[in-house]
């Protein structure tokens, strides 16, 4: 090797470089293996095997002024869960729930949505053993009761609203997501879902969410694993949300959640912060992966160890398929159409990647509220779905399935 570096200064220079991206990235994908093949073993809270019910829990939607979405959220709670409340940046109306406006003149030091969060925290009262907070747009299904644990992430399942391209981008990031189900083994979960996440009330009072950041779920569960410790764990009934419903807003939303958790990754101890940054780097730098084959086929036998380096390539871009499958399962498709998720793979990861790119090359430093739409352009899209299916959605049903031995083989129909 040394041999031919002293021959071949730049070619040198290159295999350097692609042995270092191949190392990080094959890093993340070995540790996200672990995980989804160890660690998440027993991860998972059987939905039936709850110990908190519907009177131990007060729901905390957040928004800025999204009336109509936020209706169909509401509506959406199961009829047993009596303490609702709507946290707004705007005096709005809402049947089925109590609003709540932040006022103009409440400092602290969270910001945007986590200054909401920790208004709401000091002035909206809670005598509940947990709350409960919703996005906007989260519409509850399958909920029966929360399991004990201080910390409790529900997993999630994004409808199509329009753009194709987002919406198989996030059946790639819910497969990927599969890791979450590890996280109970782990001191500091690697991050939180905060559209779909239930919070004991007296972890919450003495954390609180007085902190500057624009990821202030995970910021938050981070703290609360180094200050106190918590129990966390994974409800698997999928919460549906809704994908972004273009290119842009998905890609802004991307680089919102990759600035916020490469900020605050300081609160991570050291022995945490090289998955941390390892998996920033794997899902910004992805789309180079199948760059990573071109070259071991551009320069076969150029440097010493290139069959080594095309076979862990190639192993490492087959993983990108992996996640799509995991995905695609999560979502109840069909097995035949899987074929088709595989193929569209490649469009799936370099859309997914693209705002994580330019959120590690240029972070953004304020919150941006992802555009959304209004329920009835999610029920025109959908043709399975009836006109006012959201709106006459009970919360403790699944939305659009009976059971989970149903599959669908609509790709962006579910």
């Amino acid at each position: 090797m040394i041999e031919f570096a002293a021959a071949n200064p730049a070619l040198a220079a290159v295999v350097a470089a692609l042995r270092i991206a191949l190392a990080l990235y094959g890093a993340s994908a070995a540790w996200w293996l672990v995980e989804a093949t160890v660690l998440a073993r027993g991860g998972g809270v059987d939905p039936e095997e709850v110990e908190w019910g519907y009177d131990d829990v007060q729901v905390r939607i957040l928004t800025i002024d999204a009336e109509p979405v936020v209706q169909a959220t509401v509506n959406a709670v199961p009829d047993g869960i009596d303490d609702v409340r709507v946290i707004a940046e705007a005096d709005i109306e809402v049947d089925g729930a109590d609003v709540h406006v932040v006022p103009g003149t409440f400092e602290c030091d969270a910001t945007n949505k986590g200054r909401a969060v920790e208004w709401a925290r000091r002035h909206v009262p809670c005598d509940r053993e947990y709350v409960l907070y919703l996005d906007e747009d989260t519409i509850m299904a399958g909920f029966e009761g929360l399991p004990d644990a201080d910390v409790v992430q529900f997993t999630e399942k994004p409808l199509y609203t329009g753009s194709r391209i987002a919406y198989l981008s996030e059946v790639f990031r819910v497969g990927y997501q599969y890791e979450q189900f590890a996280f109970h083994r782990l001191r500091y979960p690697l991050y939180a879902w905060g559209g779909g996440v239930a919070v004991r009330s007296s972890l919450e009072r003495e954390i609180t969410w007085d902190v500057a950041t624009i990821t202030e779920d995970t910021n938050f569960i981070w703290r609360a694993a180094d200050e106190v410790g918590v129990s966390f764990a994974v409800l698997d009934v999928r919460f549906r949300n809704q994908a972004p419903p273009s290119l842009r807003a998905m890609t802004k939303q991307r680089r919102r959640w990759i600035s916020g958790t490469r900020a605050d990754g300081h609160l991570l101890p050291l022995a945490y912060r090289p998955l941390y940054y390892t998996r920033i780097i794997a899902w910004a730098f992805s789309p180079l992966v199948p760059l990573l084959v071109l070259a071991s086929l551009v320069f076969p036998g150029t440097a010493p160890g290139m069959e080594w380096y095309r076979t862990a390539s190639l192993a490492l871009f087959c993983i990108l398929f992996v996640y799509t499958l995991v995905g695609a399962a999560a979502y109840d498709k069909h097995p035949l159409t899987w074929p088709l998720y595989l193929l569209l793979t490649p469009v799936a990861f370099l859309a997914h990647s693209a705002g994580a790119l330019w959120g590690v090359v240029s972070p953004v430093t304020t919150f941006e509220v992802t555009e959304k739409v209004t329920p009835d352009v999610i029920e025109s899209v959908h043709e399975s779905m009836e006109d006012g299916a959201l709106s006459e959605h009970d919360g403790a049903e699944r939305l659009m399935r009976e059971a989970d031995e149903e599959f669908t083989f609509d790709v962006f129909d579910d």
